[in-house]
């Protein structure tokens, strides 16, 4: 098959184009490619050869340039990326930039800068709430339905999707144990998110309003928030997730940017309480995305939890991050929080789905209530594009491994 013709109903086809960082097997040189079907245009190459302006932006080790660019260029290099591989007269040219993907090493796109993790799922809240607090008159804590609540991460354990993920240690309590003791986690969980790029930066003091969501944020990404249970329940009080979350969090190599996915934007659920002005929603532009996610285990599905869900949308994410005047930075990333929909099989984490532990999953290779050593996470997902085409997203996989 010729390099420019994909099969038909490809999802990384030239309505999509998302961005990594690779380096030819064997090669130590990083730079900025496209995903287009199964292979990896060199863009900084194809840029350089065909005299393109926007090789200033590509032909770097890192999207760093690009997503510091801003919206404009965003849309520009664009352009210019979908004109070179369906273009007739720029394909000859381009051509001999295109790399297999069996022959490439992938890298983790971007530097991260800070790094912060949400709880936007009513359903997963709700689930939450009913686990671990199933006496309590409403599952929801009292300001759940007023403000996204998030924490800061850790930015340095990121990690792009097919690395290792090696069991966290730590102190962990149950019930029953007259005092803490020390070692791996026995209760090790995933958490199936998505991942929202900064690109263009803001002033400290500055908040960020709902309507400029789309000039600051770049592009998302699949993102696994791997969560060590029992490190977390006895850490968490008072002050939240630290070392049961902090010890790695996977990202796709790709980032898909937001004008890809024009034609999978939703209206988020029907609002219960009525929001202070810096979070109302209701005059601005839809601002859910319908994304639909698939996790399996060792290769076996267990969930599809459906972004179209999640309460709080990524742009009132984006305002509480800033309303106190913090600033953003380029390369900054949010997660969205753990995707839960309302049926059984669309819960994003195995605390819901074996609902801590007391109903295990039944997989071809054996029973699960947590992640075992040697067990393989992907998510996986695609959202609905133009003309009824799908857009991919970039998978993440990790492999959990214990310590020697």
């Amino acid at each position: 098959m010729p390099p420019f013709d994909l099969p038909e109903g490809d999802p990384f086809g030239p309505h999509n184009l998302p961005y990594g960082v690779f380096s030819p097997l064997g090669s130590d040189e990083r730079t900025v490619g496209v995903r287009y079907g199964d292979q990896v245009l060199d863009a900084g190459a194809a840029a350089a050869a065909l005299g393109s302006p926007y090789v200033s932006l590509l032909a770097h080790p890192t999207l760093g340039p690009l997503l510091a660019a801003g919206r404009t260029a965003w849309s520009d290099v664009r352009r210019a990326l979908t004109a070179w591989v369906t273009v007739p007269s720029h394909q000859e040219t381009v051509a001999p930039f295109l790399h297999p993907l069996s022959a490439v090493t992938l890298h983790l796109p971007f530097e991260v800068a800070d790094y912060v993790d949400f709880y936007a799922s009513e359903n997963h809240a709700r689930n939450v709430g009913r686990i671990f607090r199933p006496d309590a008159p409403d599952s929801l804590t009292p300001n759940w339905k007023h403000l996204p609540i998030g924490y800061h991460g850790r930015s340095g354990t990121i990690v792009v999707s097919d690395t290792d993920v090696v069991r966290p240690s730590g102190q962990r309590k149950s019930p029953s144990d007259p005092a803490p003791v020390f070692g791996p986690s026995v209760r090790l969980d995933i958490e199936a998110e998505v991942g929202f790029v900064v690109g263009t930066p803001s002033r400290m003091g500055e908040p960020v309003a709902l309507a400029d969501f789309r000039e600051h944020v770049f592009g998302l990404c699949l993102l696994n928030d791997w969560s060590a249970r029992d490190i977390q329940a006895w850490e968490y009080v008072p002050l939240g997730p630290f070392l049961g979350k902090s010890f790695a969090t996977s990202v796709s190599a790709w980032i898909t940017p937001l004008d890809a996915l024009e034609d999978a934007r939703t209206a988020p659920p029907e609002r219960t309480h009525t929001l202070l002005p810096y979070l109302d929603d209701s005059a601005e532009e839809p601002g859910g995305y319908d994304l639909r996610i698939s996790v399996a285990i060792n290769g076996h599905v267990v969930s599809e939890p459906p972004f179209s869900t999640m309460y709080w949308t990524a742009a009132q994410q984006l305002a509480q991050m800033t309303v106190n005047g913090a600033s953003l930075r380029t390369g900054d990333l949010y997660g969205s929080g753990t995707v839960s929909g309302p049926a059984e099989r669309e819960r994003g984490s195995l605390l819901e789905l074996t609902w801590n532990g007391r109903d295990a999953l039944e997989l071809p290779d054996g029973k699960r209530t947590f992640l075992e050593d040697g067990d393989v996470v992907t998510l996986s997902a695609w959202a609905p594009g133009a003309n009824g085409t799908r857009v991919g997203l970039g998978e993440v996989t990790g492999r959990i491994v214990g310590r020697d």
